[in-house]
């Protein structure tokens, strides 16, 4: 029986970004369907104390980024082509944060490219807060990107280092639903001794 699991993703996280890799490795060995669904590290940090809208050009980036993905669904293509388009320019392939990535990601993704035109188009900020406070509820403010939900229940990440393929992929998905399943669960966490891997 198909499974739909909700992503939100803000596309400047590395994290997020091997996260992202991991559902698409999930999907291919687990019956579950991804619906790509967008939040903002901007709107995230923006009530946090010292935090400088102007300094935080990744989060610009990814405010800019998720208007143009708004722009492209409202036309037809889905958040996570784009994403997959976005990320690899800019997560593997190192490409500034620039227009001329998202022009180029549109293309990849065989979006409409006047979808660029909404980069810096505000009118799109309140659907996109709308969705972004969507998947913060379900797991509190304290947290980052991604948020996965699935079965009723949602959690921050899981985030790993390199991508889990194959098999290992389905099994970690097996445990993550295994610990949503658990009333009361809230985390696990230990330090990270790498730089995310990417590729």
């Amino acid at each position: 029986m198909s499974v739909t699991a909700r992503f939100w993703f803000d596309p400047v996280c590395p994290w997020a970004w091997i996260t992202s890799r991991w559902m698409h490795e999930v999907t291919r060995v687990r019956d579950v369907e991804v619906e790509w669904r967008l939040m903002s590290l901007r709107f995230l940090n923006e009530a946090n104390e010292g935090y400088d809208p102007a300094k935080a050009t990744g989060h610009a980036f990814g405010l800019r980024a998720q208007r143009v993905a708004l722009a492209a669904r409202d036309a037809g293509t889905g958040a996570g082509e784009l994403y997959t388009a976005v990320g690899t320019l800019l997560h593997v392939e190192k490409r500034e944060r620039d227009d001329a990535l998202l022009r180029d990601a549109l293309a990849l993704a065989g979006a409409d490219p006047a979808a660029l035109a909404a980069a810096d188009d505000e009118s799109y900020d309140a659907r996109l807060r709308a969705e972004h406070d969507e998947g913060v509820a379900l797991v509190g403010k304290d947290v980052g990107t991604p948020i996965v939900a699935v079965d009723g229940a949602a959690i921050f990440g899981p985030v790993v280092s390199p991508v889990p393929r194959g098999e290992d992929a389905g099994r970690l998905w097996d445990g993550v639903r295994l610990v949503l399943a658990t009333d009361g669960f809230f985390e696990f966490k230990r330090g990270r001794d790498r730089e995310p891997l990417v590729a």
